[in-house]
């Protein structure tokens, strides 16, 4: 059985409430068909350490309560967030921080969009093509952007990796 220390217990905390904090500040933008949910781009430490699966699933369920879609958007949105996270975890030794950011782009496009046409009555398809792009936008372009000039840096690598052996 894994030990959790007060480090790694306060890293996982502090990325749960960064997450919540991003999505509360970008509120606006953050729910609906739109979405730039500057958050996501927190999926992408999932790709060096699996603690960031839990505190991210979870930020997504608080921040889910704020949302439009009610209950659903709990329930749904936050295993979308979770599956995308296992997902880049469990591949990223195969592929590289670019090809990981597609799994929450992929997956959020189609679960979201399906919350939307079956709650609000959107239109499927197109609500895969926005949420998708919001989600590349945050994910795939800003995320991968600043996780991977992060990603060189050694403190930042030492913080994130807390529980981990630093690669």
């Amino acid at each position: 059985m894994e030990l959790i220390n007060s480090r790694r217990m306060m890293n996982i905390g502090v990325m749960t409430a960064l997450y919540v904090l991003l999505t509360i500040l970008c509120a606006p933008l953050a729910y609906d068909q739109v979405q730039l949910r500057i958050s996501e781009l927190l999926m992408l430490l999932c790709f060096f350490n699996k603690d960031y699966i839990f505190s991210l699933t979870v930020g997504c369920f608080i921040s889910n309560m704020m949302s439009s879609l009610g209950f659903a958007d709990v329930g749904f949105g936050s295993m979308a967030t979770l599956a995308s996270a296992v997902l880049i975890y469990a591949f990223r030794e195969k592929i590289n921080l670019l090809v990981a950011s597609i799994f929450p782009v992929v997956i959020n496009g189609f679960v979201i969009a399906a919350e939307l046409h079956f709650i609000q009555g959107l239109p499927f398809w197109e609500s895969v093509v926005y949420v998708s792009l919001g989600e590349f936008i945050c994910v795939s372009i800003i995320g991968v952007f600043v996780i991977g000039i992060l990603s060189r840096k050694k403190g930042f690598m030492k913080v994130i990796m807390t529980g981990n052996d630093i690669p």
